[in-house]
């Protein structure tokens, strides 16, 4: 049987990462591997820069489910399938140390932590460059829960991040919440190499298919709740 090879970054839950190594993307992926008849492998992308996640396509895996945002940036690097997900950045702050905070629009003088790579880091810079934030702190990809515990400490004011990640990573810390979702929106899909139409074309008609016969649907459902208050589900 064919094996598909699909590159993921952790921690990155609801996406991959929720306990029994669970996730949206892992489910999805197993969906479409049963769906081409192939046996799925997930191979683990551990560079401090998420968008170096690409330079594997076509090597070290076939595609990339990583709870990935299409940009024209990336665009010139992979090929995506349609969007199973439409989310957006959202913002995470310890309230009882910074109370006042509840948007954006409150960032004057205060730090912003991103993952180096993200789409939440041009976000951050661009709110920098505009005066309504002091600073963006780069972490690591995998660094992320430290920039969250930051918060706490001090050496880090606010975290920016795609909701429903930073959602489930500021769940367990006290004080450290969620205050704002939909600050931005962006199309979440899978990646596959620019030059490999086949399997572009194969996973392309298989998520069609989960999609119409209600399993990603469920998948959503599993993973982010129904309704979830800064989600809007993908329209093909």
């Amino acid at each position: 049987m064919e094996t598909l090879r699909v590159g993921v970054a952790k921690p990155d839950p609801p996406f991959n990462g929720m306990p029994d190594d669970g996730g949206l993307d892992i489910d999805l992926m197993h969906a479409l591997g049963d769906k081409i008849g192939a046996t799925v492998e997930f191979v683990p992308y551990d560079g401090a820069d998420f968008d170096g996640i690409f330079s594997g396509l076509g090597t070290d895996y076939d595609c990339v489910a990583a709870g990935t945002t299409v940009t024209p940036e990336r665009e010139r690097k992979a090929t995506f399938l349609p969007p199973y997900l439409i989310s957006g950045q959202a913002l995470a702050v310890d309230t009882r140390r910074l109370p006042r905070v509840t948007s954006i629009d409150d960032l004057k003088g205060l730090t912003i932590g991103v993952q180096q790579g993200n789409t939440s880091q041009t976000m951050a810079e661009r709110l920098v460059a505009e005066g309504k934030a002091r600073a963006v702190r780069v972490y690591d990809y995998g660094a992320i829960r430290d920039a969250l515990s930051d918060l706490t400490s001090g050496d880090c004011d606010v975290v920016m991040k795609l909701a429903p990640v930073l959602t489930e990573l500021a769940r367990p810390i006290p004080g450290v919440e969620v205050v704002e979702r939909g600050i931005t929106v962006e199309d979440i899909a899978i990646a596959v190499p620019r030059d490999d139409q086949a399997l572009l074309g194969r996973l392309t008609v298989a998520q069609a298919e989960l999609e119409a016969d209600g399993t990603l649907q469920r998948f959503r459902r599993k993973w982010l709740g129904n309704p979830y208050a800064d989600q809007r589900l993908a329209v093909h």
